[in-house]
């Protein structure tokens, strides 16, 4: 059977971006069970209130729900276990030297298919205060705006 191929998205997530500034961004594979991968092939999975976190040297995914395989037997997984990312050594110390800083944590962004290998994209992210998110807001409201107008005045309707 021959390998996927591409990139196939499972679950994003759409409020990181509304909440956190990002700062950088990793790529990381994820230790899973069987009835995990069948899941997450199945397209079910959850990022809400999904973290980051650092033990003994290695960066752990907490909160993130895979439901239970509905085909499994007694060998299904529990839906919100901490699952353990595949990074180099490097890349786990550049990303806890930018969590050092007050108010910085590690969020996931996105669970996807790689060529056939479950990948979890992470953000290092900063909290944005609410006057942040406003402004956000006001801006993308504004360049839209811009862009009809500009869209208008193409088609010759001004």
């Amino acid at each position: 059977m021959p390998r996927e191929q591409g990139r196939k998205l499972v679950a994003s997530n759409r409020k990181a971006h509304h909440d956190y500034t990002i700062l950088d961004t990793y790529e990381a594979g994820m230790v899973l069970t069987g009835t995990e991968v069948k899941s997450l092939r199945a397209g079910r999975a959850s990022l809400v209130d999904a973290f980051g976190h650092e033990r003994e040297g290695e960066i752990y995914l907490h909160g993130m729900h895979i439901p239970e395989y509905t085909q499994g037997t007694w060998t299904n997984h529990e839906p919100r276990r901490p699952r353990k990312l595949l990074l180099h050594r490097e890349e786990i110390h550049k990303m806890l030297g930018k969590m050092r800083d007050d108010g910085v944590t590690l969020v996931p962004l996105a669970v996807y298919f790689h060529n056939g290998y479950a990948k979890v994209e992470l953000g290092v992210a900063k909290g944005k205060k609410s006057y942040d998110k406003r402004q956000d807001m006001a801006s993308r409201d504004a360049e839209r705006e811009i862009n009809r107008a500009m869209g208008r005045r193409a088609k010759g309707m001004d």
